[in-house]
């Protein structure tokens, strides 16, 4: 690939599910089955050691990978998905943002936005960053009140400044190794270590997750948030289709925006300069600034403002 094509890659945004579940009370010890104990014995022990996991990686984060061993299979996985996205996905995207205008697209991005933030939280928490975790349930709380469920965002009228995290960066800043580039059906990209973060946030921190499984209505009802959700993730991705529609190698193109875009997330927004160019294969005499690349994209997300639209 050209090197103008490095610096279009980093500006695609990967979005991925983010939230958080409230969870019910343990029920007293005394009235507890033995099996129960058990399986909180269980429970406890590894929590115990992800914990000392995270303590012994001491946020070490493992070199980015730049092969894909598995690209012959990526690449059918890559073209199902993009023909399943052109007839049934992205034309119900457009229906979508033909049936609503732009104040109400926004509104529900930002209720999507809020709900999920507990997810941020929790794995700041898990990160050992507390006064991140603390500044972000400060904006979810503001956004759940005075801003009526969230559909509004007066957290940024008030300066509180927005995050997102998620497992993946948290296995990174543990040590976990990055893996295999992988591209599954109806996924997308993913990775090796990345591709825990579904399921564990989904299951554990989502609370539209946390609402579907205990609900039960008719014609699977209960899950209608969630397929909106994705519906708005779509929609705001057409706006960027330009950018794959310009791409030599749309798969390239996504597998090396998505590796940069995880490698920007795993450093909190200020990768540092050496994994950049390893990532991007560059070094000095190619004339490569990873600075100026940082500032478009910051550029970039400041213009977008990082929300579905």
């Amino acid at each position: 690939m050209r090197g103008s094509d490095h610096h279009g890659r980093l500006l695609v945004q990967i979005i991925i599910l983010r939230g958080t579940i409230k969870h019910r009370p343990t029920p007293k010890a005394a009235s507890m089955h033995p099996t129960t104990l058990n399986r909180i014995a269980r429970i406890a022990r590894t929590t115990l050691g992800l914990v000392a996991v995270a303590l012994l990686a001491a946020c070490h984060v493992a070199p980015p990978r730049t092969d894909d061993p598995n690209e012959k299979l990526n690449r059918k996985v890559f073209a199902f998905n993009d023909k399943l996205d052109k007839a049934v996905i992205r034309p119900v995207a457009v229906g979508y943002r033909k049936v609503t205008n732009p104040p109400v697209r926004t509104a529900i991005s930002d209720f999507y936005t809020n709900i999920r933030l507990p997810i941020t939280v929790a794995n700041d928490l898990l990160q050992f960053r507390p006064k991140q975790a603390l500044q972000t349930s400060g904006r979810f709380v503001v956004n759940l009140t005075i801003g009526f469920l969230g559909f509004k965002d007066p957290a940024s009228l008030l300066g509180i400044p927005m995050e997102q995290n998620d497992f993946g960066v948290t296995l990174a800043r543990w040590g976990v190794p990055e893996g295999s580039y992988l591209v599954l059906p109806f996924v997308g990209p993913t990775t090796v270590r990345d591709v825990w973060r579904l399921p564990v946030d989904s299951y554990f921190f989502d609370p539209l997750s946390y609402y579907g499984r205990n609900h039960d209505f008719k014609y699977g009802q209960e899950y209608i948030p969630q397929v909106l959700y994705l519906v708005t993730l779509r929609s705001r991705g057409i706006d960027a289709e330009s950018f794959l529609a310009s791409a030599y190698d749309p798969y390239v193109f996504v597998r090396d925006a998505y590796r940069q875009q995880r490698l920007y997330n795993i450093y909190y927004g200020n990768p540092p300069a050496e994994a950049i160019e390893e990532m991007q294969g560059l070094n000095d005499d190619q004339g490569f600034d990873p600075d100026k690349l940082l500032q478009e994209q910051h550029s970039w997300e400041k213009k977008n403002d990082q929300k579905v639209e």
